[in-house]
């Protein structure tokens, strides 16, 4: 196994590290501040990093997939994730809000156009911005596709992944009673929205480690632990859940496909 092993560490070859030479906070509402960070080329190609989730936040290795003698690399984490303020927070939290927060996020860097760089929730993401904002996007970089379609929630969080995790899946069925598995999503929601902080880290561990145990076709390690920070985990569940309870706040189920 270890000829597969280095394979796979090889085609996971990324830039090299670097590190921001700008991070900062930009208050968007009231009650929200998110962080943002610049690196690369301050003169370069700005392109803005949309992560995925929704609620997983930014990490150091976003920055590698860029050339950075090319690019103006912008990194932020979207509200209530990461190190955005304040944690974990639902209130004042949908698809529009964040988009609004793309913009004011470039005016304030006084950007005129950007590429646009997305993957899963990123890349919904990306396609409602560049669809409400076409004339500040440059292009488009979409990586694993996610349209936020029921469809694409079920086959996931009832039972379709199942048959090729079938170890964790039953990690994550069993934190909900037999009685309330008719609908996963909204079992989680009301755990993971409950007033006992320990009854929402369970659930928040529990759906976490679902998804880092099975967006990989190998295991990576190094994610899967991500589902043991309580911080990470509750801000990561609470977020991604209250967004597919909402289909995303989109009109429409196909609302992306419509406006292409």
């Amino acid at each position: 196994m270890e000829p597969v092993k280095e394979s796979v560490e090889l085609n996971r070859n990324l830039y090299a590290n670097i590190e921001p030479y700008e991070t900062g906070f930009l208050k968007v509402s009231d009650l929200h501040s998110i962080y943002y960070e610049q690196s690369g080329n301050p003169s370069g190609h700005p392109v803005v990093f949309l992560h995925g989730g929704p609620g997983g936040g930014t990490a150091p290795s976003n920055r590698r997939f860029f050339d950075p003698e090319f690019y103006r690399i912008i990194l932020f984490d979207q509200r209530g994730a990461g190190k955005s303020t304040p944690h974990a927070c639902l209130e004042e939290n949908t698809t529009w809000d964040l988009i609004t927060d793309i913009e004011k996020l470039r005016e304030h860097l006084k950007i005129p156009e950007w590429q646009v760089f997305g993957g899963s929730w990123g890349s919904t993401l990306a396609l409602a911005y560049s669809q409400s904002h076409p004339e500040k996007v440059t292009g488009l970089v979409l990586r694993g596709i996610f349209l936020l379609r029921k469809k694409e929630i079920d086959w996931f969080y009832e039972g379709g992944a199942a048959a090729i995790f079938p170890d964790a899946w039953e990690s994550f069925r069993d934190l909900i009673p037999e009685n309330e598995r008719g609908c996963f999503i909204d079992a989680y929601s009301k755990r993971l929205n409950s007033d006992d902080l320990e009854t929402q880290y369970a659930a928040a561990r529990a759906w976490t480690k679902w998804e880092m145990m099975t967006t990989h076709l190998l295991p990576n390690e190094e994610n899967i632990k991500r589902g043991d920070d309580d911080d990470f985990s509750l801000a990561f569940a609470r977020i991604e859940n209250h967004y597919f309870v909402n289909k995303g706040f989109f009109p429409s189920e196909s609302f992306l496909l419509e406006k292409c």
